[in-house]
This record gives C-alpha cells, structure tokens and sequence, in this order.
C-alpha cells in the first residue's frame, strides 16, 4: 500500500508548487480534482483532452517528483434536478473519464448524485425513513427513473473509457452506504463491474457503520473497492445521546454538532485503522490510501502532517513473506 492525497486543500497554489508541497510531505500518490465540487485549478480535463502537450506535462510535472496519479476526482451530482447543473456536472464526469482512459489511469471518483423527490420537484430530495408512504414513492421515482437509467449508460461509457466508477459513498446523494452500493452495481447489469467504491470510513462511522465490516462485505460481492480515502470522523457522544447523529449544523458549529470530521487518528486510534488496513490487504485491496483533510479544528497543514505520520505508522507496505511457520 502506499500514502496518497488529494491536492484540494492546496489548490490555492500552482500545480507544480502543491506537488512539491505533497512529495516533501512523504507521500507517494496524488489525486487530483478536475471540476464540479473539487476544483480544476491542477487540472482543467477539457483542456488537457485538447492537447496532448498539456497532457505530457501535466504527467511528467507529476511523475519527476518520483508520484503517481491514483485518481481523479469529479464529485458532483449529475441528477440533480435542475438541468443546468445536471447537464455541468454530467460534462464534467465525462470529460474527466476521457481524461483518465488517455491518462492511463483507471479510477475516477465522484459521487452518485440525488435527484429529487419526483419530476416537479426543483431541489434534490433525500429519502431516510419508508413512512409516510410518499417518501418510499419519491424513492421508487428517483431509483428507477433517474438513477438506474443514467448509471446504466454511464456504466457503458465507463467501460468504453476503460475506468471505474468509483462512487464516495455519502449522505445526502443516492449511493451512502455499501447496500446502496451494491444496489445500484447490480441494478445497472452488463457493465455493473464499472460501479466501485472509494471506501471513505468518515461518512460509515458516523452513521455507525463498523468499517473493517463493510470492507468485508463489499468485498465479498467482487472486487467493488478500488480506491480509498484517508479520512477519519468523531461522534460526540454528549450531543448524540440527547439529538442523534443527523445534523444539518454548519460544520464550523463544533461544540454543538453530534459529529465532526477529523484527521486520521483523532477519531479512531490505532487499533482501528490497522484493522482497517488489516482487513483492506486481507480482501485484496493493496492501492493507495488518500489523505482528505477537513479537519476544521486543524490547519490543513498540521492535519495533513499529521495523517502522514500516523498512517505511516499503521500501514502494510510489503507483500507478506512465505510462512515458515505453517
């Protein structure tokens, strides 16, 4: 396995300045936003599919800092109701897979977008509970209406493209949680091995999903995780208790909320990240492990520093030896 980031909280800087910044903070991969919510300032896909001198160096910009380019990363929601969003963010996904089958680079990571509630709506609409019946309608119209249909022929692009889908599995869009994962992967049917995951453990540990479990899971249904996001979260428990854990409180709200995003390490020791990893290496998964920073009582540098540090400490770098005790 190796240490990764995504370069978004350095996207103030040039490009060649931040993969300075990233190889001198020991890490070996980079992923790069190219649009939607993440911006393009490392990484404009139509401009670098319109030419192949931009796109050499782009890559030798990267490479001759001795870092590969594990992804690229276009999170938007390409089903939201409003056309013009849909139709910006739907480009941007396509332009991005492009970008990655000249590239060379297989996963593109993105979120699987939400629509809304059914065709009159005008905002996205996120259904929780199955009662009162109209929420199990909305559900019905945005899964067999929107979703299925859409990721079925993004699927067949994806596959022409040669890359995956690697969906972040997050609240608020369709696909949240391994079982809608899987729900989707097999819904799309020819082409549903294009639908992935970028396994991010902050927004399962909140909902109080077991991580190493949903590794396991999802990878007894095929070789779903292809990339992954270092990324920790903390429940409160002083404020669950009493509200639960949905909260719509900004994120800078952090005495109040019942839960935060935290560097790696500061919402779950050790012993749960090495069986994190653990368990990546026991169900194949021997890629790269991407640091997100959105540690908001951190500075992205010190967060970032010390994801680094930590993660080096629990990682599985070598293929395990010959078992001379067995």
């Amino acid at each position: 396995m190796k240490i990764g980031a995504l370069t978004v909280p350095k996207a103030d800087l040039p490009l060649a300045e931040a993969l300075d910044w990233f190889a001198e903070a020991g890490v070996e991969a980079v992923e790069i936003g190219t649009g939607n919510y993440p911006p393009d300032s490392h990484c404009n896909p139509t401009e670098l599919n319109a030419s192949k001198r931009k796109r050499d160096a782009f890559m030798k910009a990267i490479q001759s800092r001795g870092l590969e380019l594990s992804a690229l990363s276009c999170h938007g929601n390409p089903l939201h109701p409003n056309k013009k969003i849909a139709t910006a963010h739907h480009q941007v996904w396509r332009e991005t897979a492009k970008l990655a089958n000249k590239l060379g680079v297989e996963c593109v990571n993105l979120f699987s977008g939400l629509p809304a509630g059914g065709p009159q709506d005008k905002v996205p609409n996120w259904v929780v509970a199955p009662w009162p019946e109209d929420h199990l309608e909305a559900l019905e119209y945005q899964w067999t209406k929107v979703a299925i249909p859409y990721w079925k022929q993004e699927a067949a692009y994806a596959a022409r493209m040669g890359v995956y889908i690697c969906f972040e599995m997050h609240p608020n869009f369709l696909v949240y949680n391994p079982e809608t994962l899987i729900k989707l992967r097999e819904a799309v049917g020819k082409n549903g091995d294009r639908i992935c995951a970028n396994f991010d453990p902050s927004h399962l540990f909140w909902q109080g999903i077991d991580a190493p479990s949903a590794i396991r899971w999802l990878q007894e249904q095929g070789d779903v995780i292809k990339h992954f996001h270092a990324k920790d979260s903390m429940v409160y428990p002083w404020v669950a208790r009493v509200n639960g854990v949905l909260d719509a409180k900004h994120y800078g709200d952090e005495v109040n909320r019942a839960w935060i995003f935290r560097t790696v390490g500061y919402g779950h020791d050790a012993s749960v990240w090495k069986d994190i990893i653990s368990t990546l290496r026991m169900y194949r998964y021997d890629y790269v492990l991407s640091i997100e920073h959105e540690d908001s009582l951190m500075s992205a540098d010190e967060g970032f520093w010390k994801a680094v540090e930590f993660l080096q400490d629990v990682i599985i770098e070598e293929m395990p030896s010959t078992m001379t005790w067995a």
